[in-house]
C-alpha cells in the first residue's frame, strides 16, 4: 500500500486524483495541503506543510509554483519522495529542485500521461529510421484558449525527444511568417492553436517524399495526468535520492 500526501487537495487536479485513488486497492491518500480548507475530503487538510503531523511514502504535487520552497523543504526533511507535477518553475526553481533531489526522489516530467511517455519511446525508433532517410519534422500542439504558454512544455519535450534521437542535429522553429526561404532540412517546425476546451492535442509529423507518418496523441480529459501521476507514486515509494521522470515508470511496466 502506498501511502500519499496530496499537495494540492482541493484544486481540480487533486480532487481528481482523490477519486482515482479512492478506486485504487493498492494506494491511498492519508493527508492533504491547501491553504483552501473547507472542502470535506476522506482524509484531512492541512493549510500549510507546517500543520501536517501524519507521515506517507509519497507526496503527489499539483499545486503553484508559489509552494516549492515549502515542498521541498518538507520532502527532505521527512525524506518523503515527490512526484512533482506543478508546471510553471523558474529557472531558479528548477535548481532548487535538483538540489533536493541530492537528498531525496523526486520525478518530474513534462506531462504525467502514460500515453505521451509511451510516445516518447516510439519516437525515439521512428526518428532513427526516418531522420537519416531525409524526412522532416513537425509538431504541432493544441490546447484550451486559457493556457498562457506557447508552445506547450509536452512539444519541446517531443522535440527534444526527436532531436536526442538524431544526435542533436536540430534546430527550433516556432514561427515562419516572416521567413522568406526554403525550409531547412535541419529544422523542427512546432506549430501552437490555442481554442475552446481543448485538453490537449499534440502531433509529431514524419513528411518524406510520397509518404507521411504521423503520430498523435489526444487527451480528452485531464484524468490522464492524474493517473499517470497516481502510478509515479507507486513507482517512486521506496527509491533512492535522484532525479526520475516518466520514461522509467513505462519502463518498470
Amino acid at each position: 500500500m502506498t501511502r500519499i500526501i496530496m499537495n494540492g487537495a482541493n484544486g481540480h487536479m487533486g480532487q481528481v486524483i482523490t477519486d482515482i485513488v479512492a478506486g485504487d486497492e493498492d494506494c491511498e491518500i492519508v493527508a492533504g495541503i491547501d491553504p483552501f480548507t473547507e472542502r470535506k475530503n476522506s482524509y484531512p487538510v492541512f493549510a500549510s506543510f507546517d500543520q501536517c503531523d501524519i507521515s506517507a511514502d509519497v507526496i503527489i504535487d499539483f499545486s503553484n509554483p508559489k509552494a516549492i520552497d515549502s515542498l521541498l523543504d518538507y520532502a527532505v526533511d521527512k525524506q518523503t519522495p515527490v512526484v512533482l507535477c506543478t508546471t510553471g518553475l523558474s529557472d531558479e526553481q528548477i535548481k532548487q529542485v535538483e538540489k533536493a533531489s541530492e537528498k531525496v526522489a523526486i520525478l518530474r516530467s513534462a506531462n504525467m500521461s502514460l500515453g505521451i511517455n509511451t510516445l516518447f519511446e516510439l519516437l525515439d525508433k521512428a526518428t532513427r529510421v526516418f531522420a537519416d532517410a531525409g524526412f522532416d519534422v513537425e509538431i504541432v500542439e493544441a490546447h484550451h484558449n486559457q493556457k498562457l504558454d506557447a508552445p506547450s512544455g509536452t512539444a519541446i519535450a517531443l522535440a527534444d525527444a526527436v532531436n536526442d534521437a538524431a544526435d542533436g542535429r536540430y534546430t527550433y522553429i516556432y514561427d515562419r511568417h516572416d521567413r522568406r526561404e526554403k525550409r531547412d532540412a535541419k529544422e523542427i517546425g512546432i506549430s501552437s492553436i490555442r481554442g475552446g476546451n481543448i485538453v490537449g492535442e499534440h502531433e509529431v509529423i514524419f513528411a518524406g517524399q510520397d509518404e507521411v507518418i504521423t503520430f498523435k496523441h489526444q487527451a480528452t480529459s485531464k484524468a490522464v495526468f492524474a493517473r499517470g501521476a497516481v502510478e509515479a507514486a507507486k513507482f517512486l515509494k521506496g527509491k533512492e535520492a535522484g532525479m526520475y521522470d516518466m520514461r522509467e515508470v513505462i519502463a518498470a511496466k
